[in-house]
Protein backbone atom coordinates (compact mmCIF):
# COMPACT_ATOMS: atom_id res chain seq x y z
CA UNK A 1 0.00 0.00 0.00
CA UNK A 2 1.26 3.54 -0.96
CA UNK A 3 1.98 5.27 2.05
CA UNK A 4 -0.60 8.00 3.28
CA UNK A 5 0.73 11.88 5.34
CA UNK A 6 -1.68 13.95 6.60
CA UNK A 7 -0.33 17.59 7.06
CA UNK A 8 -2.14 20.20 9.27
CA UNK A 9 -1.63 23.68 8.95
CA UNK A 10 -2.78 27.14 7.98
CA UNK A 11 -3.42 27.51 4.24
CA UNK A 12 -2.26 31.13 3.01
CA UNK A 13 -4.05 31.36 -0.20
CA UNK A 14 -1.02 33.57 -1.66
CA UNK A 15 2.19 33.43 -0.14
CA UNK A 16 4.36 30.33 -1.30
CA UNK A 17 4.48 29.21 2.61
CA UNK A 18 2.34 26.68 4.58
CA UNK A 19 0.09 24.22 2.82
CA UNK A 20 0.76 25.69 -0.67
CA UNK A 21 4.10 24.74 0.25
CA UNK A 22 3.46 21.39 1.94
CA UNK A 23 0.80 19.83 -0.62
CA UNK A 24 2.89 20.13 -3.83
CA UNK A 25 6.61 19.65 -2.27
CA UNK A 26 5.73 16.34 -0.47
CA UNK A 27 3.05 14.77 -3.42
CA UNK A 28 6.52 15.17 -5.16
CA UNK A 29 8.44 12.98 -3.03
CA UNK A 30 6.01 10.48 -3.82
CA UNK A 31 4.03 10.15 -1.28
CA UNK A 32 0.08 10.93 -1.66
CA UNK A 33 -0.59 13.87 0.68
CA UNK A 34 -4.07 14.46 2.50
CA UNK A 35 -4.65 18.25 4.57
CA UNK A 36 -6.45 19.36 7.30
CA UNK A 37 -6.10 23.39 7.02
CA UNK A 38 -6.26 24.64 10.38
CA UNK A 39 -7.37 28.32 9.20
CA UNK A 40 -7.05 30.05 5.66
CA UNK A 41 -5.56 33.37 5.23
CA UNK A 42 -5.81 35.50 1.83
CA UNK A 43 -2.30 35.88 2.11
CA UNK A 44 0.77 35.25 4.93
CA UNK A 45 1.06 38.34 7.61
CA UNK A 46 4.91 38.74 7.01
CA UNK A 47 6.23 41.68 6.16
CA UNK A 48 4.99 42.78 3.06
CA UNK A 49 1.54 42.58 2.88
CA UNK A 50 -0.56 45.54 4.59
CA UNK A 51 -3.33 43.11 5.57
CA UNK A 52 -5.11 40.05 5.55
CA UNK A 53 -8.16 38.23 5.84
CA UNK A 54 -8.46 35.65 8.32
CA UNK A 55 -10.63 32.65 9.18
CA UNK A 56 -10.18 30.14 12.12
CA UNK A 57 -11.03 26.27 11.17
CA UNK A 58 -10.97 24.67 14.73
CA UNK A 59 -14.66 23.70 14.81
CA UNK A 60 -14.46 22.46 11.46
CA UNK A 61 -11.60 19.59 12.99
CA UNK A 62 -13.95 17.71 14.92
CA UNK A 63 -16.81 16.42 11.76
CA UNK A 64 -14.14 15.80 9.82
CA UNK A 65 -12.59 13.36 12.44
CA UNK A 66 -15.75 11.86 12.56
CA UNK A 67 -16.09 11.39 8.65
CA UNK A 68 -12.83 9.73 8.66
CA UNK A 69 -13.39 7.79 10.83
CA UNK A 70 -16.75 6.43 9.52
CA UNK A 71 -15.26 6.33 6.18
CA UNK A 72 -12.32 4.48 7.71
CA UNK A 73 -9.39 6.80 6.68
CA UNK A 74 -6.53 6.30 7.84
CA UNK A 75 -3.03 7.98 7.85
CA UNK A 76 1.17 6.54 7.64
CA UNK A 77 2.07 10.10 8.97
CA UNK A 78 1.56 13.37 10.32
CA UNK A 79 3.28 16.52 9.83
CA UNK A 80 1.71 19.60 11.57
CA UNK A 81 3.15 23.30 11.08
CA UNK A 82 1.24 26.17 12.37
CA UNK A 83 -1.69 25.69 14.47
CA UNK A 84 -3.72 27.48 17.27
CA UNK A 85 -3.45 26.64 21.10
CA UNK A 86 -7.18 25.75 21.14
CA UNK A 87 -6.58 22.72 17.76
CA UNK A 88 -4.06 21.06 19.70
CA UNK A 89 -6.26 18.94 21.74
CA UNK A 90 -7.82 17.97 18.24
CA UNK A 91 -4.88 17.46 16.22
CA UNK A 92 -3.67 15.05 19.23
CA UNK A 93 -6.98 12.87 18.99
CA UNK A 94 -6.58 12.95 15.65
CA UNK A 95 -3.44 11.50 15.55
CA UNK A 96 -4.65 8.85 18.16
CA UNK A 97 -7.90 7.54 16.15
CA UNK A 98 -6.52 7.47 12.65
CA UNK A 99 -2.83 6.54 12.55
CA UNK A 100 -1.82 3.43 10.82
CA UNK A 101 0.61 0.68 12.84
CA UNK A 102 3.86 2.74 12.95
CA UNK A 103 2.46 5.48 11.63
CA UNK A 104 5.57 8.58 11.96
CA UNK A 105 4.32 11.86 13.94
CA UNK A 106 6.16 15.08 12.52
CA UNK A 107 5.87 18.16 14.33
CA UNK A 108 7.40 21.30 13.50
CA UNK A 109 6.27 23.89 15.80
CA UNK A 110 6.20 26.81 14.22
CA UNK A 111 5.19 29.74 16.47
CA UNK A 112 8.62 31.96 16.88
CA UNK A 113 11.59 33.18 14.89
CA UNK A 114 14.03 35.83 15.25
CA UNK A 115 13.68 35.87 19.23
CA UNK A 116 10.05 36.30 19.67
CA UNK A 117 6.42 35.03 19.35
CA UNK A 118 4.43 35.61 16.29
CA UNK A 119 1.53 37.76 16.60
CA UNK A 120 -1.37 36.32 17.78
CA UNK A 121 0.71 33.52 20.34
CA UNK A 122 0.25 34.15 23.73
CA UNK A 123 3.12 33.08 26.31
CA UNK A 124 1.65 30.31 27.26
CA UNK A 125 1.64 29.03 24.06
CA UNK A 126 4.94 27.14 23.68
CA UNK A 127 3.54 25.06 26.88
CA UNK A 128 0.59 24.13 24.93
CA UNK A 129 2.94 23.25 22.39
CA UNK A 130 5.28 20.84 24.42
CA UNK A 131 2.13 18.88 24.62
CA UNK A 132 2.24 18.06 20.66
CA UNK A 133 5.72 17.62 20.42
CA UNK A 134 5.97 15.44 23.43
CA UNK A 135 3.82 12.98 20.77
CA UNK A 136 5.76 13.19 18.25
CA UNK A 137 8.31 11.44 16.53
CA UNK A 138 10.31 13.91 15.05
CA UNK A 139 10.38 17.61 15.82
CA UNK A 140 12.40 20.61 13.78
CA UNK A 141 12.30 23.45 15.71
CA UNK A 142 14.66 26.87 14.76
CA UNK A 143 16.73 27.98 17.77
CA UNK A 144 13.93 30.86 18.64
CA UNK A 145 11.36 27.93 18.93
CA UNK A 146 13.87 25.74 20.87
CA UNK A 147 14.50 28.35 23.55
CA UNK A 148 11.16 29.04 23.62
CA UNK A 149 10.17 25.46 24.45
CA UNK A 150 12.73 24.95 27.07
CA UNK A 151 12.50 28.55 28.79
CA UNK A 152 16.04 29.21 28.11
CA UNK A 153 17.98 32.25 27.13
CA UNK A 154 17.70 32.90 23.17
CA UNK A 155 20.99 33.82 21.25
CA UNK A 156 20.88 34.72 18.31
CA UNK A 157 24.73 34.41 16.64
CA UNK A 158 27.73 34.45 19.09
CA UNK A 159 26.82 30.72 20.84
CA UNK A 160 28.93 27.74 20.41
CA UNK A 161 28.40 23.62 20.51
CA UNK A 162 27.84 23.62 24.04
CA UNK A 163 24.80 25.58 23.65
CA UNK A 164 23.19 23.93 20.83
CA UNK A 165 23.83 20.43 22.52
CA UNK A 166 22.18 21.46 25.29
CA UNK A 167 18.98 22.79 23.57
CA UNK A 168 19.51 19.45 21.50
CA UNK A 169 19.46 17.49 24.87
CA UNK A 170 16.64 19.58 26.58
CA UNK A 171 14.42 19.01 23.34
CA UNK A 172 14.35 15.33 23.70
CA UNK A 173 14.03 15.73 26.99
CA UNK A 174 10.66 16.63 26.42
CA UNK A 175 10.17 13.24 24.52
CA UNK A 176 10.49 13.40 20.81
CA UNK A 177 12.02 10.72 19.31
CA UNK A 178 14.52 12.76 17.22
CA UNK A 179 15.16 16.38 17.12
CA UNK A 180 16.06 18.51 14.17
CA UNK A 181 16.95 22.05 15.03
CA UNK A 182 17.24 24.43 12.37
CA UNK A 183 18.94 27.66 11.51
CA UNK A 184 22.22 26.70 13.45
CA UNK A 185 25.49 28.52 12.13
CA UNK A 186 29.02 28.62 13.78
CA UNK A 187 30.32 30.60 10.94
CA UNK A 188 28.88 33.27 8.68
CA UNK A 189 29.31 31.63 5.98
CA UNK A 190 27.92 28.48 6.63
CA UNK A 191 24.24 27.21 8.22
CA UNK A 192 22.87 24.32 8.66
CA UNK A 193 20.91 21.75 11.20
CA UNK A 194 22.15 19.57 13.95
CA UNK A 195 19.74 16.11 14.36
CA UNK A 196 19.74 14.11 17.95
CA UNK A 197 18.45 10.65 18.18
CA UNK A 198 19.10 10.32 22.00
CA UNK A 199 22.39 8.97 21.29
CA UNK A 200 24.25 10.62 18.41
CA UNK A 201 25.03 14.51 17.33
CA UNK A 202 24.94 14.95 13.74
CA UNK A 203 25.11 18.31 12.32
CA UNK A 204 24.97 19.70 8.48
CA UNK A 205 25.91 22.56 6.64
CA UNK A 206 25.84 24.32 3.31
CA UNK A 207 26.09 27.51 1.84
CA UNK A 208 24.56 30.80 3.62
CA UNK A 209 23.00 33.55 0.99
CA UNK A 210 22.71 36.55 3.16
CA UNK A 211 19.06 37.65 2.73
CA UNK A 212 15.69 36.47 4.42
CA UNK A 213 13.28 35.05 3.03
CA UNK A 214 9.50 33.52 3.87
CA UNK A 215 8.44 30.24 3.80
CA UNK A 216 11.92 28.21 4.01
CA UNK A 217 11.09 26.71 7.07
CA UNK A 218 7.96 25.58 5.50
CA UNK A 219 9.88 24.26 2.72
CA UNK A 220 12.30 22.56 4.92
CA UNK A 221 9.64 21.11 6.88
CA UNK A 222 7.83 19.38 3.52
CA UNK A 223 10.79 18.14 1.95
CA UNK A 224 12.21 16.72 5.48
CA UNK A 225 8.76 15.04 5.82
CA UNK A 226 8.35 13.23 2.77
CA UNK A 227 11.87 12.21 2.78
CA UNK A 228 11.56 11.00 5.97
CA UNK A 229 8.36 8.99 4.41
CA UNK A 230 10.22 7.95 1.19
CA UNK A 231 12.47 6.01 3.61
CA UNK A 232 15.67 8.34 3.98
CA UNK A 233 17.71 8.19 7.90
CA UNK A 234 17.04 11.49 9.62
CA UNK A 235 20.19 12.56 9.38
CA UNK A 236 19.80 12.30 5.09
CA UNK A 237 16.16 13.38 4.87
CA UNK A 238 17.47 16.81 7.26
CA UNK A 239 20.69 16.99 4.61
CA UNK A 240 18.44 16.69 1.17
CA UNK A 241 15.82 19.42 2.97
CA UNK A 242 18.29 21.81 3.57
CA UNK A 243 19.84 21.75 0.02
CA UNK A 244 16.64 21.54 -1.39
CA UNK A 245 15.77 25.42 0.40
CA UNK A 246 19.41 26.14 -0.78
CA UNK A 247 18.57 26.04 -4.44
CA UNK A 248 14.96 27.57 -3.88
CA UNK A 249 17.00 30.09 -2.17
CA UNK A 250 18.91 30.45 -5.27
CA UNK A 251 16.62 30.25 -7.54
CA UNK A 252 14.97 33.53 -6.08
CA UNK A 253 17.45 35.77 -4.72
CA UNK A 254 17.88 37.49 -8.14
CA UNK A 255 14.18 38.55 -8.50
CA UNK A 256 13.77 41.51 -6.57
CA UNK A 257 9.90 41.33 -7.57
CA UNK A 258 9.32 37.90 -5.61
CA UNK A 259 9.98 39.24 -2.05
CA UNK A 260 6.97 37.29 -0.63
CA UNK A 261 8.34 33.98 -0.77
CA UNK A 262 10.59 31.42 -2.44
CA UNK A 263 10.52 29.61 -6.03
CA UNK A 264 10.73 26.55 -4.36
CA UNK A 265 8.89 25.19 -7.36
CA UNK A 266 11.56 25.52 -9.49
CA UNK A 267 13.71 23.39 -7.13
CA UNK A 268 11.35 20.45 -7.09
CA UNK A 269 13.20 18.50 -9.99
CA UNK A 270 16.66 19.07 -7.67
CA UNK A 271 14.37 17.35 -4.78
CA UNK A 272 13.48 14.64 -7.28
CA UNK A 273 16.64 13.84 -7.85
CA UNK A 274 18.10 13.65 -4.71
CA UNK A 275 15.33 11.14 -3.49
CA UNK A 276 16.49 8.84 -6.28
CA UNK A 277 20.42 8.91 -4.64
CA UNK A 278 20.97 6.05 -2.71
Amino acid sequence: MDKRLLTIQDISCVGQCSLTVALPVISACGIETAVLPSSVLSNHTAKGFSGWTFRDLTEDMSPILERWKTEKITFDAFYTGYVSKAQIPYILKIMKETAREGAVKIVDPVMADNGKLYAGFDTDFPEEMKKLCSAADVIMPNITEASLLLNKEYKADNYDQSYVEDLLKGLYSLGPQNVILTGVSFENSRLGIACYDGKKIDYYFSERIPVSMHGTGDAFASACAGALLRGKSLFQAASIAADFVLESIKNTVNDKDHWYGVKFEKALPYLIYRLGQN
